[in-house]
């Protein structure tokens, strides 16, 4: 039987197959020995664990279900407190279904296998949970990246009050004088937020003035509900900041919607509120600001991230940002002179759900007159759309483009069942870092 390419790994990996028949465990070292893994094999359950606690970095564990002494799910319940890190895959007959249940409830196993295996489909699995043990360990290693920046962007800030310090004890002579300098730094703190929430947005160009959209409105609507200065300077910088837990997300994480991401890529994508309070946690005037930053995804009923939080558990400047930033992201999708009405409709439906109810009619008010002022009017209103949601029927109103740049539909298409088709393919192959637009109707 002829194999099919396997996934490919970013660097040769370690791979243990524990079997107590010794005929089956040279037929997988047979199967694996033309990709880039280095095997080990073990004829028990406690010879696996001698393994695992001698080499270091296994990352894909494949074990038998019915083996003497110790079966295969107590063996993947015991090597995870040796090597918590490793993807676990167990084999198992067709009529063992509560083994395979045990596997992933106890045995923590990413999937199990029927025995006997087809070679293709086993081959593509381990490579494919070794790929995955990859990407979590990259993931793990820009993690500490950041904290190390963390660490860096907190000594730079020692330095800087130091600064300011020496600075300060040498405009003693007057109030004035003193009063000019903290108005410079109040100023050099907000210009220094603008621009590193401006980096932000470089990592994301489809949202190239989302966070400063965000902190102009979250600022207006906390004015309107009479908050004091001190808390609307700390909702601006939560808003600016929003995002910023995203650096360590992967370029290819951010081109996609959420619906596009596989499993490991949602886990990873629902961490970035936490990382993002995590990342400024250390600077102390900035706390209530990580606060917010972190429940920005949470929903009034209870239904977000990371923390499942509802109703007023939930800060008020969290609130805010949260529809603030539903409703940007929104009208970059939808434009026109209905357009801010087509997408009101949409917030007025999550009203009590995702949005604080009392806040619905404060922030679409200050949202309407903050477009009104920065956004051109125009005659029609259009939608982005991903291909999935598209339908025959649809008119394009903006000419299309894979990635590299090749035109796939002028504006003024009528979508037939052949060009979704044709996108789909291309926002597989050669995606683009955004939507396709069409017209719709008000």
């Amino acid at each position: 039987m002829s194999k099919t390419a396997s996934p490919v790994v970013p660097e040769k990996g370690k791979l243990l197959f524990v079997d107590d028949e010794e005929n089956i465990l040279r037929s997988l070292r047979r199967l694996f020995m033309d990709e880039e893994v280095e095997i080990f094999t073990a004829s028990s359950g406690a010879q696996g664990l001698e393994i695992l606690a001698r080499e270091a970095g296994v990352g894909v564990i494949v074990s038998d279900q019915r083996m003497p002494e110790m079966t295969g799910v107590d063996f993947l319940e015991k090597s995870k407190a040796i090597s918590p890190q490793s993807i676990r895959i167990l084999l198992t007959g067709y009529a063992d279904v509560n083994a395979a249940i045990d596997a992933i409830n106890r045995g923590g196993a990413f999937r199990y296998l029927n025995k006997p295996w087809n070679d293709d489909e086993l081959v593509h699995s381990v490579m494919g949970a070794m790929q995955m043990y990859h990407l979590l360990a990259e993931n793990k290693r820009l993690t500490a990246t950041v904290k190390q920046q963390n660490a860096e962007l907190k000594k730079w800030n020692t330095e800087l009050e130091a600064i300011v310090q020496e600075q300060t004890m040498e405009l003693q002579k007057g109030y004035d004088s003193l009063q000019v300098v903290n108005s410079r730094l109040r100023a050099n703190f907000k210009n220094t937020i603008v621009a590193f929430s401006g980096l932000i947005e470089l990592r994301n160009k489809r949202m190239r003035t989302h966070s400063r959209n965000v902190a102009e409105i979250s600022v207006n609507v906390a004015k309107k509900l009479g908050l004091e200065s001190e808390e609307r300077e700390t909702i601006m910088v939560a808003a600016l900041l929003h995002d910023i837990g995203k650096i360590g997300i992967p370029d290819i994480m951010l081109a996609r919607e959420t619906e596009q991401m596989n499993f490991a890529e949602r886990e990873e994508y629902l961490q970035h509120p936490v990382r993002g309070q995590a990342a400024i946690d250390r600077i102390e005037e900035l706390r209530e600001v990580g606060r917010i930053i972190r429940s920005h995804h949470e929903n009034y009923n209870g239904s977000g991230f990371p923390d499942g939080l509802k109703k007023a558990d939930i800060p008020l400047g969290a609130r805010i940002i949260t529809l603030v930033d539903y409703i940007d992201k929104k009208s970059g999708k939808v434009v026109g002179a209905k357009g801010f009405e087509f997408m009101r409709k949409e917030v007025e439906l999550l009203r009590g759900t995702l949005f604080d109810p009392h806040l619905v009619p404060v922030v679409l008010a200050q949202a309407e007159d903050f477009y009104k002022k920065n956004r051109p009017k125009t005659d029609h209103i259009e939608t982005e759309l991903l291909p999935g949601d598209l339908e025959e029927g649809m008119e394009v109103s903006r000419d299309v483009f894979c990635g590299t740049g090749l035109l796939l539909l002028t504006k003024g298409t009528v979508l037939a069942k052949h060009n979704i088709l044709l996108l789909k393919r291309y926002y597989e192959l050669d995606p683009p870092n955004q939507g396709v637009f069409v017209s719709v109707k008000g």
